[in-house]
């Protein structure tokens, strides 16, 4: 990781710790570092039409004048397109409970750490940042692409949407047994569009179903194509709550997996833990359908809702992906442990896989194994890609398993 080019402000009103992480940042290639003592000299920064061109904030919490949430509260009233690091000597209650504050406001936050930072921690926060800039739409970003419904259908009609694949790994033994299809955008003009620039507007005009079809069908002949290979992985598709509430998507999704030839029991679908939460009767019994056809139902992103025993077992759930806001610094936070391998626990004994996403540095992977979590992925194994990319990353490791400690980022 480097931060060449890279316009940095530390917020900390104790100089000795600021001087220290201001060498790491040294360290990874950082030459704009500018320092404040505390929210009201960072405010003025960030207003400071010279200065104001901050990329990364590092900020403490416990400032006299005007602390770090008040701080980062007020920063994110103003719309900056800057991302946040909470570092703290307070306790790890408070942190989480800062981290929970601070995702609902409009901000770019990569994470809470507690003091004192390591280079290792500091690595650690520049993977995350990394993979936040190339998930995240940034704001300006999401201004320049504001695609109408007409142009988004038009570019599924010509199928100008694909899916890129983020393989899986078993933690234990290093075998990639599968991959998440994500849609992307390849746009005549534009280049790869991420999902933010269009799954919003399909599902307010109820038109999701005909990205999810073309995704589906794509999948499902890489599948198929993968097996004929002698690889014999399973692949995940989203389906959206949207889908859900049509009558027959049930028949619809089986239909189309068949038809690419590929055999439903390969084809994971996951949904989103809200829309497991639901009761409304058409859902319940598309999801049933679906199970009965073969497909191994996902609860994706799990942990961010309000999920409790009961809900969990209305539904013949194959899998458990715990969001990835759980999993990244795992080894840290005693407090995500806990909570995590109560999760990892519940689900074994449901006999439920657990995949845990948003894997990115060998300890967290080391940590989860020992959780007894079965399956990762994340950018310490491979970023999504093009199908033809994910062929080669297949050929690759057919003879051998992925070893997370020779892992590239």
């Amino acid at each position: 990781m480097h931060l060449q080019g890279v316009n940095v402000l530390v917020v900390d009103d104790n100089i000795f710790q600021r001087n220290i992480l201001v060498e790491m940042l040294r360290s990874f290639g950082c030459k704009n570092i500018t320092e404040a003592n505390n929210g009201f000299e960072a405010l003025k920064i960030t207003r400071d039409p010279i200065l104001n061109n901050i990329d990364l904030i590092f900020s403490d919490l416990r400032m006299p004048g005007m602390d770090g949430m008040e701080f980062l509260r007020l920063l994110s009233s103003e719309a900056h397109n800057i991302q946040i690091v909470v570092l703290s000597m307070m306790d790890k209650k408070m942190l989480s409970a800062v981290n929970k504050l601070t995702s609902l406001y409009p901000i770019q936050l990569i994470g809470t750490f507690q003091k004192p930072i390591t280079l290792q921690m500091l690595n650690e926060i520049l993977v995350k940042r990394e993979k936040v800039l190339a998930d995240t739409p940034t704001l300006r970003g999401i201004q320049n692409f504001n695609f109408t419904l007409v142009e988004i259908l038009e570019g599924i009609r010509q199928k100008q949407f694909k899916p890129f694949f983020q393989p899986k790994v078993d933690l234990k033994s290093g075998r990639i047994v599968g991959a998440e299809a994500l849609a992307r955008w390849i746009h005549p003009q534009h280049g790869v569009v991420t999902p933010y620039a269009f799954i919003p507007v399909l599902e307010q005009a109820e038109q999701i179903d005909t990205l999810t079809f073309l995704i589906l069908e794509e999948s499902a002949v890489a599948c198929r194509v993968l097996h004929d290979q002698n690889h014999l992985v399973d692949i995940s598709v989203n389906l959206s709550m949207v889908s859900l509430g049509h009558s027959h998507i049930a028949d619809k999704i089986t239909s189309i997996v068949t038809s690419a030839g590929a055999d439903t029991k390969y084809i994971t679908l996951e949904i989103t833990e809200s829309a497991t939460m639901t009761d409304v009767p058409i859902v319940l019994e598309n999801l049933a359908r679906l199970y009965m056809n073969g497909f191994t139902l996902s609860i994706d992103d799990y942990g961010t809702g309000f999920s409790n025993l009961q809900q969990l077992t209305r539904i013949a759930f194959g899998e458990l992906k715990i969001d990835q806001s759980f999993v990244f610094g795992l080894s840290y936070n005693e407090a995500t442990k806990i909570m995590v391998a109560s999760n990892i626990d519940m689900a074994k004994k449901l006999n439920i896989k657990c995949v845990a996403e948003g894997l990115e540095t060998l300890e967290d992977w080391e940590m989860l194994n020992k959780m007894d979590c079965d399956i990762g992925q994340g950018y310490l194994i491979a970023k999504p890609m093009a199908i033809q990319y994910f062929y080669d990353f297949m050929d690759q490791y057919r003879n051998r398993r992925f070893n997370p400690k020779t892992a590239v980022l």
